[in-house]
């Protein structure tokens, strides 16, 4: 029964509703790295000394915050707009779709973000792609352990701003989980750079051909969405909750 489970989900994640999700998610996804590469490429460009400049990471920040608020919000009705490997993973550990679909949301979105680092390395005349690093004080480890908090933060808000168990949010949710990223940026961004996605990490790096640290960026991130997946589902808003405690959240009883 195993082969015929894998055939059959494989089978449902080359339907064209999905064929569909997949480009969505390469679209958002090329136009989310675009925006949050190209801000940091024209904030070197711009400022003498980017890296000590408070105001180069609120550029950064503001175009993290706009570009994943617009990229999730176009994406949403056709692939959930996760514009992420991270949230991906987090959808997938926590049930909400297979794995053979998540692999391809991978490629997707991998495939985007390189090609967006190459447009921009192309059309600004062979200007330096930034890469994601980390100070020099930090370790990987607890990079990885910032990243992963930080990944978390968004992915818990992910899930928050999509349930369907809540009322429609419409646009609110999209630009509460740009918000959240937004916030970890100016948060963290001068100590592991603000990544929460690997795909966008994976991208720049390519391109630049450096990948030191790059497990960092993987790492962090996906145990961060995995954990936080699973504790709003399970633990904070479990999907067989008590008819009392349904009643209760809504009325805002306990809170």
């Amino acid at each position: 029964m195993a082969p015929t489970s894998l055939t059959a989900r494989f089978q449902q994640s080359v339907t064209p509703a999905s064929l569909r999700a997949y480009l969505a998610e390469f679209i958002s996804t090329f136009f989310y790295v675009f925006a949050v590469v190209g801000s940091a490429m024209a904030s070197r460009k711009l400022l003498p000394d980017a890296a000590a400049d408070p105001s180069s990471l609120v550029i950064v920040a503001i175009a993290n915050a706009f570009a994943l608020s617009s990229a999730v919000y176009i994406a949403a009705n056709a692939s959930g707009g996760h514009v992420n490997p991270a949230v991906t993973f987090g959808m997938a550990v926590g049930g909400h779709i297979n794995v053979p679909t998540a692999l391809f949301y991978w490629i997707s979105q991998l495939l985007a973000s390189v090609m967006a680092s190459i447009f921009l390395k192309v059309t600004t005349v062979g200007q330096h792609v930034p890469t994601y690093t980390i100070a020099e004080e930090m370790t990987g480890f607890g990079a990885s352990l910032l990243e992963g908090v930080m990944t978390f933060g968004l992915v818990y808000t992910v899930y928050a701003a999509g349930d369907p168990r809540r009322s429609s949010l419409g646009a609110i949710g999209p630009l509460a989980v740009g918000l959240m990223a937004g916030a970890n940026v100016l948060a963290a961004g001068p100590f592991s750079g603000g990544s929460m996605n690997p795909a966008c990490a994976f991208g720049s790096a390519v391109i630049a051909g450096k990948f030191k640290n790059q497990a960092v960026y993987w790492v962090g991130p996906l145990i961060g969405a995995s954990v936080a997946g699973l504790l709003y589902d399970n633990v904070v808003f479990p999907t067989q909750a008590p008819d009392s405690v349904r009643r209760g959240v809504s009325e805002g009883v306990g809170v």
